[in-house]
């Protein structure tokens, strides 16, 4: 590991000769593994994820906190030990990083606070599953994702399956247009649903290949200040079914307002409900389309890298 400029942050030999090179990084959340997806295949996920990136042509950086020290390129003994249980790893979301440097905690990155570290060391592009947004209770609990907020503040590219189908996804993608972040489909000019191909709002920008997105992406950044939305759909014939997903989708509403959960822990406990409900398919889903969400990301991280070049 090397003490990357000085700061609290800690890159790994590999993550930090590809910056140096000029070759490209993508960036991996930790939040999935650590509260988002069920033991053991959370830990498979991250493995076939970064796998997916490499064979994009680029270098993993699985970013997390262990001990105080905000880790660009864990191994993977370090993300094992992150999620389990016995860690009690936070949720650390943009503003949560600086208190766990701090206080010397453990903590696993959202998608705002992967992209603050990304930013922060040069990485371009980072891969999720699905996007955090506009809650659908916005006007009483006034709910709304950092994911938004840290991408009108990070010019780093962002591939993923939309928004969580949990969410406000009309009033998310106003939200993204207010903010400035550019939005465009990969091979749709539909958003997507996360666990479904199309959520039933239509884009006005698509791009055909990981060459005109990373094109796209670098003359918005000659132009903004603000990240890159590349919504990326699951595979039609691996989507979840309609009637299943809106089942499943009530249900999980109806069991956050029970246990009457707010801000960072209510998207744990729908997906959890998702998973109950659906009897794993909705896991199976997740899982294939962080995995597709990262191919494409490792693959247009080198498109990046060689217009740069």
């Amino acid at each position: 590991m090397k003490n990357f400029r000085n700061s609290r942050v800690k890159v790994c030999d590999e993550v930090a000769a590809a910056l140096a090179e000029g070759r490209g990084v993508v960036a991996l959340e930790t939040t999935i593994v650590v509260h988002g997806l069920p033991a053991p295949t959370n830990l498979e996920v991250a493995e076939q994820c970064e796998d997916a990136v490499r064979a994009g042509g680029s270098v993993p950086a699985t970013i997390g906190v262990i001990n105080g020290e905000v880790v660009v390129g864990l191994r993977r003994e370090e993300l094992a030990d992150l999620a389990s249980p016995d860690r009690h790893a936070a949720k650390l979301s943009a503003r949560d990083i600086a208190m766990a440097v701090a206080q010397g905690g453990d903590g696993a990155t959202t998608v705002a606070g992967t992209i603050t570290v990304a930013r922060r060391i040069g990485i371009d592009v980072m891969a999720t599953g699905g996007l955090g947004g506009v809650h659908r209770d916005v006007r009483e609990s006034f709910d709304e994702s950092a994911d938004l907020s840290a991408l009108s503040r990070n010019q780093v590219l962002v591939v993923a399956s939309g928004v969580k189908s949990i969410l406000d996804i009309g009033a998310t993608l106003e939200r993204l247009d207010t903010l400035g972040v550019a939005v465009a489909g990969f091979n749709t000019t539909r958003f997507p649903g996360f666990y479904q191909f199309d959520s039933g709002f239509p884009l006005e920008w698509s791009l055909t290949s990981e060459g005109e997105a990373a094109a796209a992406f670098l003359a918005h950044c000659d132009f903004s200040s603000t990240g890159f939305l590349v919504a990326n759909p699951i595979a039609q014939d691996r989507q979840l079914d309609a009637d299943v997903h809106d089942r499943a989708l009530s249900s999980a509403l109806a069991q956050a307002k029970l246990l009457g959960v707010s801000g960072k822990d209510v998207t744990p406990v729908l997906l959890a409900e998702f998973a109950r409900y659906t009897a794993g398919v909705s896991v199976r889903v997740n899982r294939d389309l962080v995995v597709a969400n990262a191919s494409l990301a490792g693959r247009i991280a080198t498109a990046v890298a060689e217009a740069r070049v």
